[in-house]
């Protein structure tokens, strides 16, 4: 026995299937789309091409990776479980209704459900910024049971993203208070810059707080925002318009940095 498992991940599309150690380092994958089996280790060989057998469809090209990066190898050492690129615009919602589902009946709708659908929907939004050199972090946990719901990064620097359900609602934005519909006003935008001080400490580096609106039917900013953005849905592309912050390399290695569970366990 090789001792080697296959891990199957798949993102915007795209499928990769990779080959973990026991202690869960990986070692190699498989990019179906470019039918290349990518290698870390030339020991393994034959161990890595033997796993991936049962996977591995018509030709392929089989050896190092091609001109890999100090991120991309940073990347690839991470353990599974402390990598957090694979989550799902809301990972942690998900996982709560999947655990507890709640009653099939109520009277009223389970306000998880309208969050999720608010953090799928920006979600869906941020990662088709993926093309233009950005990446994006969903459900980004933090100490005491916190999390950042969207974490962007690219080259206009770092976003810090909230989402919040307003479908068919009018939202008045009042720093720091908003008021979503016929709802009480709240202080919405406060724990916002919080989670990104919180973040711009974790990563050396300055990350703007973004609230960003799912379906709102009007928004209205009454007050001079401070130091924060609020947007629709439909306006994030706006985010990929700025450039010149950081360059390419920078842009990686923050991401890097930031996919891993661990840089967050002290913020």
């Amino acid at each position: 026995m090789s001792g080697l498992r296959v891990i199957p991940t798949r993102r915007h599309g795209q499928e990769r299937l990779y080959v973990c150690r026991t202690d869960g380092r990986n070692i190699a994958w498989y990019d179906r789309e470019a039918g290349r089996v990518n290698l870390l280790s030339e020991e393994r060989r034959e161990d890595v091409l033997a796993v991936l057998g049962p996977f591995i469809t018509g030709q392929v090209t089989v050896g190092p990776p091609p001109v890999p990066t100090p991120a991309e190898l940073a990347r690839l050492s991470l353990h599974p479980d402390d990598d957090l690129a694979p989550n799902r615009p809301g990972e942690a919602l998900l996982i709560a209704l999947d655990r507890a589902p709640g009653p099939p009946r109520r009277l009223r709708p389970d306000p998880r459900r309208r969050a999720l659908a608010a953090e799928q929907t920006v979600g869906d939004a941020l990662d088709r910024l993926e093309g233009a050199g950005w990446h994006t972090l969903h459900s980004v946990p933090l100490p005491g049971g916190d999390r950042i719901h969207h974490l962007v990064i690219g080259p206009g620097g770092l976003f810090c993203v909230r989402s919040l359900y307003a479908r068919r609602q009018r939202v008045v934005v009042a720093d720091p208070m908003v008021a979503v519909g016929r709802h009480e006003p709240r202080a919405l935008l406060r724990g916002l810059r919080a989670d990104a001080d919180r973040a711009s400490y974790a990563l050396t580096a300055e990350v703007h707080p973004v609230l960003a609106l799912a379906e709102p039917s009007g928004l209205a900013v009454t007050t001079p925002l401070r130091e924060a953005r609020v947007l629709r849905d439909t306006d994030l592309s706006e985010l990929a318009h700025a450039g010149g912050v950081l360059k390419p390399a920078d842009v990686e290695g923050l991401h890097a940095m930031a996919r891993d569970r661990r840089t967050w366990t002290r913020v």
